[in-house]
């Protein structure tokens, strides 16, 4: 049996109708993560897979975000997941297998100016991921993570909207954060550089099928060249490379 959640039911009424059972989910919440959980479990006794799929991206420089949103995001993108580990995995280890996949980005191999606390979350899920693949390995549990790049989903609206709110149109970022925008714009809309959501799904299912689950799986190609470029390069060739791809003015 597959569960689909989020905070609104509405958004995944689809799935109801394609036979997934549906819950609501609020990550941010403890009462509502709790209860989801214990929901599949009474019914399973433990859940086989957790798919970590909760997250967005608060843009803006370090310096103008205020840290409300910071914090915001980290409840979202790192809390959030890490309690639902947390509410699965003794279930888990009493039934001694399991499955978690915890959705992180390319994101969280390198960092691009104006997105530092969306990186920030990013790395974390990556380090507590990390961390987390070994520690339950003994019990028969599998730890991955996904590093998508571009998805064509409502992450590039909802990323330009927080950028947006981010600092004065007159301040001094003003030109980094524009120039950032139309970057975004411009590559959400690029078929070589964006996938729809499919191909993550793809490899969802391959880390939930596969007999020994690899500890990464990067999706779409631009992702991997970017990945790649970023390990090869030493700092300030990155550093050089980011200012041909973002103006400051």
């Amino acid at each position: 049996m597959i569960y689909a959640s989020a905070r609104k039911l509405a958004d995944i009424a689809e799935l109801e109708r394609d036979g997934c059972r549906v819950l609501q989910l609020d990550v941010t919440d403890e009462s509502s993560m709790a209860t989801a959980v214990a929901a599949v479990e009474a019914e399973h006794g433990s859940v086989y897979t957790l798919v970590n799929n909760a997250g967005y991206g608060e843009y803006g420089t370090v310096e103008e975000v205020p840290m409300e949103r910071v914090r915001a995001e980290f409840e979202t993108n790192v809390f959030g997941l890490s309690r639902m580990c947390q509410l699965v995995l003794p279930a888990m280890r009493a039934a001694k297998r399991g499955r978690i996949v915890n959705i992180s980005s390319m994101g969280g191999r390198f960092t691009f100016p104006v997105g530092g606390y969306y990186h920030a979350s990013k790395y974390a899920v990556e380090a507590i991921s990390d961390a987390l693949r070994y520690e339950v390995r003994p019990f028969g549990i599998s730890v991955s993570v996904l590093e998508p790049g571009l998805i064509q989903t409502g992450f590039g609206t909802t990323a330009a909207q927080t950028l947006g709110r981010s600092g004065n149109a007159a301040g001094p970022y003003a030109g980094l954060r524009k120039t950032v925008d139309e970057s975004m714009a411009q590559s959400y809309t690029n078929k070589l550089m964006a996938v729809p959501a499919d191909a993550v799904a793809a490899v969802i299912e391959k880390a939930v099928g596969a007999h020994r689950p690899r500890a990464r799986y990067v999706v779409t190609p631009a992702a991997r060249g970017l990945i790649a470029i970023r390990r090869t390069l030493p700092d300030r060739a990155w550093d050089m490379f980011l200012r041909q791809q973002f103006r400051q003015n």
